[in-house]
């Protein structure tokens, strides 16, 4: 994953000195599907997350259907931090609002990302396609992963692969959002499907 322009300035003193790539990563879903949760289970500081209760304004907007007891919305985004690759690589995670109301801003957290993870719930798969569809015209390479809610159903991943029209080399697995380790399967599966696709130009260095 070489890219020119490179220097060899140390990695700023909140990164790990073993540093030399960091990339940026959204983590995108339609409303409810998790992304909040994951951005909290996986991140190694404490998450920024921008959320507003949900009031009387969602009524008829927002899809409460596969989440009920919901109270919070993220009505900016929420960031966190990753070291993979033996420490080598950051990822800067960047959890998107799942409104379609919240597009312009979607739009700006996606500007310079190298990829992005999408979350999916089966309780509402349909809501996935706008997701797929605004990342498709960024052009921004991505993952899915099928966040496993206690109360979801369960379809083989070939399946869910035909339901949201997915290419056969998109990366499709399944993931726990409260559960660390299966996140970062999903973001190292992510990362190879990125660097296969050899967008390491994508790539930035560490800035202090």
């Amino acid at each position: 994953m070489d890219s020119a322009n490179w220097s060899d300035q140390p990695a700023p003193h909140y990164l790990a000195p073993a540093v030399t790539r960091s990339a940026k990563i959204v983590v995108a879903g339609a409303f409810g599907v998790g992304k909040t949760t994951f951005v909290g289970s996986v991140s190694e500081v404490a998450p920024l997350r921008m959320e507003e209760p949900i009031t009387e304004a969602s009524v008829g907007v927002d899809d409460l259907r596969g989440t009920p007891h919901k109270t919070t919305t993220t009505v900016a985004m929420d960031f966190g931090r990753i070291h993979l690759l033996g420490d080598r690589l950051v990822l800067y995670l960047f959890g998107t609002p799942g409104q379609a109301r919240f597009r312009p801003l979607w739009e700006g957290l996606t500007e310079g990302a190298l990829g992005a993870l999408v979350l999916a719930d089966t309780r509402d798969l349909d809501g996935c396609h706008e997701v797929l569809g605004l990342l498709e015209e960024q052009r921004t390479p991505y993952a899915v992963v099928i966040n496993v809610f206690p109360d979801a159903p369960r379809y083989p991943l070939d399946e869910i692969r035909q339901a949201l029209a997915l290419d056969p080399d998109t990366p499709l697995t399944e993931c726990d959002a409260r559960d660390r380790r299966s996140c970062v399967y999903a973001l190292i599966t992510l990362i190879e499907f990125l660097t296969t696709r050899h967008t390491s130009a994508s790539l930035v260095e560490p800035r202090s």
